[in-house]
């Protein structure tokens, strides 16, 4: 889940641009609003041929503490695949593996992807952006997780200024307040109707209309 800062409630009022807090993964110890567990750094234990621990197309396997390793697809305890992996380990404080980093590599990742994975032990570091095997896909459009905010989302009003993501049925402890109709470079592209802008980092603005 992220949180989003915004500015206007209707056309003409000034948005704000700034993120003010992202977290694509939740604290280390906890669980997300989704049930999924937590996702933790991810550790060698197999690479694929040439060497790349978790390249693109490979499966993954979590243990009881959260923690994932590299498995073959085949395996019944794979439990994600990498649809993307991403290169190099993007600065943050305290860590690369901080959760605005990682939401940082979210936003560079597929928009289908349900969680990403902090890849420091193994060789390339980066980041590897995954997808669940199971039927369970926070990442999805309006099932209100996964690192990134796209068209069909929904977001409630945490507190003034700021928006979380929510699911779109309801499901979730918080109500859905607006459906993201549209993303766009900037407010000017967003469609008639729109109640709330939403800063969604580089990927632009998120164009919301009231449900």
């Amino acid at each position: 889940m992220r949180i989003y800062a915004f500015s206007g409630r209707l056309l003409g009022a000034a948005w704000l641009a700034a993120l003010l807090l992202t977290a694509c993964t939740p604290a280390s110890g906890g669980t997300d609003h989704t049930g999924g567990a937590t996702k933790l750094p991810a550790g060698p234990s197999r690479t694929t041929d040439d060497g790349v621990f978790l390249a693109k197309g490979e499966c993954a396997t979590a243990d009881p503490v959260g923690a994932y390793r590299e498995t073959g697809c085949s395996d019944p305890a794979a439990t994600a695949r990498v649809v993307s992996r991403l290169y190099g380990l993007l600065p943050a404080s305290p860590t690369p593996s901080a959760p605005t980093a990682v939401a940082r590599a979210g936003d560079r990742g597929p928009p289908n992807t349900d969680f990403v994975l902090t890849v420091s032990a193994g060789s390339p570091q980066g980041y590897a952006c995954m997808r669940n095997l199971g039927p369970l896909h926070p990442g999805d459009p309006g099932a209100g997780g996964g690192p990134r905010t796209v068209t069909g989302d929904c977001v409630y009003t945490s507190r003034e200024g700021e928006v979380r993501e929510t699911s779109c049925d309801g499901s979730h402890k918080h109500k859905p307040q607006y459906g993201i109709v549209a993303v766009t470079g900037n407010r000017s592209g967003c469609p008639p109707g729109t109640a709330l802008y939403v800063g969604l980092g580089p990927a632009g603005v998120g164009c919301a209309r009231r449900l």
